[in-house]
């Protein structure tokens, strides 16, 4: 890959075997007209996650990079390390489950961040954060998930309603501003909102997960959730970053 793509889609694996070539092909297959690379980190799947990684390097070589965990890290170590990978100048975070819809992207970049895009994205823009405007779950996971944002959003202010969509696209700028800490992927809108930039949000499809089952359980999510919002409570209460005058940066503005 010698010319630098203007989006980079970073995708995190993680035992999902069988959904690693449906979602690949189909972002080949939607983004096609976009200049694009596609980074895959494999975080230690002890399927055959790593082997069909492969054969989609194999498949496609000028766009396809694989990275691959020595041990397991979880998602947030997952797009930190694609994030030292990746060239262009926005990132599209999808899952690797097959339930975001890569024409989405195809939308919203047509819309808002192509160079005759129709209405486009104003300079301090950070992140277009995915609302998922139906949702594949049972009626429990989706009460669970509405009592969530909200106490979150009350909390942090983070002009977001639906943080657990895995549908993000980000200014590379703008995830490079961030810190790093386990499950900082839960807070990007805030976290981006810190840094200074501004948060969109947009409706997008949410679709039934291709194969295999979820990693996420009730117990597991609400211990973690509760000690990382008391985190970034915190954390969000310490101000944000200073901008220099010499940057031409847009938050300057």
């Amino acid at each position: 890959m010698t010319q630098t793509p203007a989006l980079s889609v970073l995708i995190p694996f993680f035992n999902e075997a069988g959904n690693v070539h449906p979602v690949i092909d189909e972002v080949h297959a939607v983004l096609a007209g976009i200049d694009f690379e596609v980074i895959c980190v494999n975080d230690a799947s002890g399927d055959a996650t790593g082997a069909e990684l492969a054969e989609a390097k194999a498949r496609y070589p000028h766009t396809v990079t694989v990275l691959t965990h020595v041990a397991r890290r979880g998602k947030s170590a997952a797009l930190f390390t694609g994030l030292k990978s990746v060239r262009g100048a926005w990132v599209q975070l999808l899952d690797g489950d097959g339930q975001n819809d890569p024409a989405d992207t195809a939308r919203l970049w047509k819309a808002l961040i192509a160079p005759d895009a129709d209405s486009p994205a104003p300079p301090r823009l950070g992140i277009i954060a995915g609302k998922r405007n139906s949702r594949n779950d049972s009626g429990f996971k989706w009460v669970q998930s509405r009592v969530a944002n909200g106490v979150r959003r009350f909390v942090l202010q983070d002009d977001a309603t639906d943080t657990g969509c895995g549908w993000k696209l980000i200014r590379t700028a703008a995830f490079r501003d961030l810190p790093y800490f386990a499950s900082m992927h839960r807070f990007l809108p805030a976290l981006i909102k810190r840094a200074g930039w501004d948060v969109r949000e947009e409706k997008v499809n949410d679709r039934a997960r291709l194969a295999g089952q979820s990693k996420y359980g009730f117990l597991g999510r609400l211990g973690a959730g509760i000690f990382d919002l008391i985190g970034m409570f915190w954390l969000v209460r310490r101000g944000g970053y200073g901008v220099a005058a010499e940057w031409n940066d847009p938050r300057g503005g």
